[in-house]
């Protein structure tokens, strides 16, 4: 892995003016290096940073795709990684003319990442500093603690990784982006508690400090660049402090740093440190998952809307009609989150250009005056930037996936049957109406459990946890492995409640059809339609000293 060439980085320098002369945001600095496909299976177990903490999930990872490679050769293009600055990987294949269209698509999605909300608690944080400071810990606590003993707190944290409140948490990082609270400064903190209080160093030490700070203090992050070398345990102690300690518990994970018995006892305080990493390191990559769509949309929309204005493609018309199809290829069976979301910012942009986002365009039920209607707004290229700005995956397709889009591309719903005669399974339509299309694909977003602690019944040792159902059960195989790392975190019983399927029952609903003509009458008519419905039965789960049961809620 090294740095790219100067010849490169000059065409990604004239990428970034032509860019944003099209309206695209993002900082000035930026750094690109050019991998083998070696590299890339290496990094992606760590999700392409290559400061992440390490861990042995990760070695077996590298070892799968090393062998999946092999039997399935691929050759990624790029990858980028949303840090400060962003950092780019470029595959040691491209040829010049495909690095101008994949800069432009890296570009595309560097001002997603600092432009849209639902990334707004990284917008501050140095992910590649943080994650070496991380990992220098980590290496700490290993070498003092023992490498097992840090493995498996990382493995029990990781357990629960996925619930990490990360809503409550960005509503709170939007609130105090509005409305700024004064709050201890990181240099305040190093001075007037870590120096004196903590590490209790000499005068002459604290006024060198002091010296190497105003020499540093156009340049903050160069003074705090050898404090979080010699002092790794610095960041997150100051983080611990920060903290408003009546601040409402957001999540599981924060709940035990804060309030496990078993975490409280001085020999086992460094196992909160190791907690909080993988916590904050999960939190960081939230909004990632779930913004795919829009981000490999809004980057795919941009590529080719520039790309085809560069006179660089001159020449390579043919090789790049072949990439970009490859890339955006619309499925008939499948989801491919490329192709879906251009598609839908290229609708959007069509509909807002029509005005039919009114309800003059609403109000008509004939399709032939929908297709014609045209009021000549002409502003759905500066819509699309409002909706990059202030939507995530499932906000962005239950919004704007409507009858029109699925018309127009041709899209449906698939259904699998078994062919008794044939015995092979069959693919058939099943619908091609937007809602059903719309619930495919929104059954496919990631969404986590709602899981919170029930205060009330938390005394007495135990920890009790309740699931927010909403009519999906959890997944069977991960609940005994996951509570009993908690238990271990929380050093006592754990109670999980939740729901499970015990059954169907028939219910009988009255289905309402308006007028139809096949039938010869008018007005309404109301025939009863049977259906099977899952029966949910409450229970709950209980870990106590490494054992698993469960019974039944009243």
């Amino acid at each position: 892995m090294e740095l790219v060439s100067q010849h490169v980085k000059k065409i990604m320098e004239e990428c970034k003016v032509r860019a944003r002369d099209e309206g695209l945001k993002f900082d000035d600095e930026t750094l690109e290096y050019i991998v083998t496909n070696r590299d890339m299976i290496e990094l992606s177990p760590k999700v392409m940073i290559p400061t992440l903490y390490d861990y042995w999930v990760h070695d077996v990872r590298v070892l799968s795709g090393k062998g999946m490679y092999e039997a399935y050769p691929s050759n990624p293009y790029e990858t980028v990684i949303n840090t400060r600055p962003a950092i780019s990987y470029y595959n040691d294949n491209n040829p010049d003319w495909l690095n101008v269209m994949i800069f432009y698509h890296v570009l595309a999605h560097i001002d997603f990442f600092q432009n849209n909300l639902f990334f707004v608690n990284t917008w501050d944080v140095d992910l590649a500093g943080q994650a070496l400071a991380d990992k220098r810990l980590i290496a700490q606590l290993r070498s003092e603690k023992g490498r097992r003993w840090v493995d498996y707190i990382i493995e029990f944290s990781r357990g629960m990784d996925n619930l990490v409140g990360y809503h409550k948490a960005l509503d709170s990082m939007l609130r105090f982006r509005n409305q700024p609270v004064a709050r201890l400064s990181r240099q305040d903190y190093y001075f007037d508690v870590f120096l004196q209080k903590i590490k209790k160093v000499s005068h002459n030490t604290y006024l060198k400090e002091i010296e190497r700070f105003n020499q540093c203090k156009d340049n903050i992050a160069t003074f705090f660049e050898p404090i979080l070398s010699q002092y790794p345990e610095f960041e997150q102690m100051y983080k611990k402090v920060r903290k408003d300690k009546e601040k409402p518990v957001r999540d599981i994970m924060e709940y035990i740093i804060r309030h496990s018995p078993f975490l409280r006892a001085h020999e086992n305080q460094w196992m909160k440190c190791v907690i909080q990493i993988v916590r904050d390191t999960s939190l960081y990559f939230q909004p990632q998952i779930r913004t795919k769509i829009m981000n490999e949309g809004w980057a795919s929309y941009w590529h080719d809307y520039l790309f085809m204005k560069d006179e660089r493609i001159r020449g390579h018309e043919v090789d790049y009609a072949k990439v970009n199809a490859t890339v955006t290829a619309l499925p008939k069976v499948g989801l491919n989150p490329y192709a879906l979301g251009l598609r839908l910012f290229e609708h959007i942009e069509d509909m807002q250009n029509r005005g039919c986002y009114s309800f003059d365009y609403f109000r008509l039920k004939d399709e032939k005056n929908r297709q014609h209607f045209d009021k000549g707004n002409k502003n759905g290229h500066d819509f699309i930037f409002k909706v990059r700005e202030s939507m995530n995956d499932f906000t962005f397709i239950n919004k704007f996936v409507d009858q029109e889009f699925i018309d127009h591309y041709k899209l449906f719903v698939t259904g699998k049957r078994l062919n008794s005669e044939r015995m092979t399974w069959q693919y058939y339509i099943k619908s091609k109406k937007a809602h059903d299309y719309k619930n495919m694909v929104i059954d496919t977003l990631y969404h986590p459990p709602v899981i919170y602690v029930n205060e009330e019944k938390t005394q007495g040792g135990l920890l009790y946890l309740v699931h927010k159902f909403e009519n999906k059960p959890l997944k069977a195989d991960y609940i005994e492995n996951t509570m009993m790392g908690i238990e271990f975190l929380w050093g006592g019983p754990v109670y999980l409640e939740t729901s499970i399927p015990v059954g169907t029952e028939k219910e009988t609903r009255p289905a309402i059809h308006f007028l139809d003509p096949s039938a010869g009458g008018s007005g309404t008519t109301a025939t009863p339609v049977t259906r099977e419905k899952i029966k949910w039965q409450r229970v709950c789960y209980i870990m106590d000293k490494r054992k698993l049961n469960r019974r039944e809620v009243a």
